[in-house]
């Protein structure tokens, strides 16, 4: 019998797991999988081969249940789980490190919920569906804000009242552990010269981040994982005046600001078709062309800007389901980029699973 470690990694549209070998936490998973398109029309993956799964009003709390139903059949027969790591999205101003769940860790995050709306929930949900099914095992929660505590005070800042700042109002950053499992293999891959890099999570949530010498010096996400990059169905950074606009002159209350922002814009909201990138790049449609070159000007906008919080740019980087399955995207915003005269981009698999395994072992 082998003990390993679950990892949950629940996203805004999908749910990543994983098995991991306690003993071994930074070997390659004994067993992986995801649901996908959750709130669409859920699948199970598992290797190569998928299926329909749960029902398409589904959603992530149900879903992880069923989930862990399953995972006795779907698993290998002889593990015994141990201990369960979760991907946290926002560990605010208090957390800067993975932590062991508790009641009182539980309630600090359930208060950062508004300023994630899009995944404190599920990632609630996947500790709650876990003490359900194994309330004998410690949970360990590793997030997402944690690596851009490295910025400076500069980055982080708001143009507020300094008070603001005091109460927790700066820019947090976000796919923290997506950066942290690629920072580590940057040397190796790009060479000792290849101090400053930016690296571009694209996925359904779209963000970059700009590493010197493999830690965060700035980043495209702020105090919520609303701004920056237009995503798959969130805006991205647009003009408060705008939002100022719908509240004061269109009559709209904020839950519907809420709902546009988060759920109706982005790449769905610009084409009309689809807030995933693979229906755009498959589709003939002129709103599809147009969306997916707002979003590579946006792109090459952004890596721009983070070339200047490092005085310069050796590498650029991609990761997430865009930026390493969609080679139209990285060879168009690398064409906007030539004057930069850096080498090619590369397309790394992060893999925040182990990142989450190795931190839920240590504290284990």
């Amino acid at each position: 019998m082998t003990d390993v470690i679950l990892v949950l990694n629940a996203g805004s549209s999908s749910v990543k797991f994983a098995l991991y070998d306690s003993a071994a936490p930074s070997e390659p998973s004994l067993f992986a999988g995801q649901i996908e398109r959750i709130g669409d029309d859920p699948s199970l993956a598992i290797g190569d081969t998928s299926r329909p799964f749960g029902q398409p009003g589904d959603g992530h709390a149900a879903l992880i249940g069923q989930l862990l139903d399953a995972l006795d059949d779907l698993a290998p027969a002889d593990v015994r789980i141990v201990g369960a790591g979760h991907r946290v999205v926002h560990g605010g101003a208090r957390f800067d490190a993975p932590v062991r769940i508790d009641g009182a860790v539980i309630a600090e995050l359930e208060a950062l919920t508004p300023l994630a709306p899009q995944h404190q929930p599920h990632n609630l949900a996947g500790i709650g569906a876990i003490a359900a099914a194994y309330p004998d095992i410690p949970q360990i929660a590793a997030f997402d804000t944690a690596f851009h505590r490295t910025q400076s005070e500069i980055a982080e800042r708001y143009a507020l009242p300094r008070d603001y700042a005091e109460q927790g109002m700066i820019a947090y950053g976000f796919h923290g552990l997506s950066y942290a499992s690629i920072a580590p293999r940057l040397p190796a891959l790009l060479g000792p010269d290849a101090r400053r890099v930016v690296v571009a999570h694209l996925g359904h949530g779209c963000s970059m981040a700009a590493l010197r010498d493999g830690r965060s010096v700035a980043t495209t996400m702020g105090f919520t994982a609303l701004e920056g990059l237009p995503m798959g169905t969130r805006s991205g950074s647009i003009d408060p005046g705008l939002v100022l606009h719908l509240l004061s002159e269109r009559g709209m209350d904020v839950e519907a600001v809420h709902r546009l922002l988060y759920s109706e814009s982005g790449l769905l909201g610009l084409s009309g078709i689809s807030g995933d990138m693979r229906d755009l790049l498959a589709s003939d449609a002129p709103e599809a062309r147009f969306t997916v070159d707002y979003f590579v000007d946006r792109c090459a906008r952004a890596v721009g800007s983070l070339a200047v919080s490092l005085d310069g740019l050796d590498a650029l980087v991609f990761t997430g389901g865009i930026g390493e399955n969609a080679a139209e995207i990285r060879e168009a915003v690398a064409a906007r980029l030539a004057w930069l005269d850096i080498p090619s981009p590369l397309a790394i698999a992060t893999d925040e699973e182990g990142v989450i395994a190795e931190a839920t072992a240590r504290l284990l």
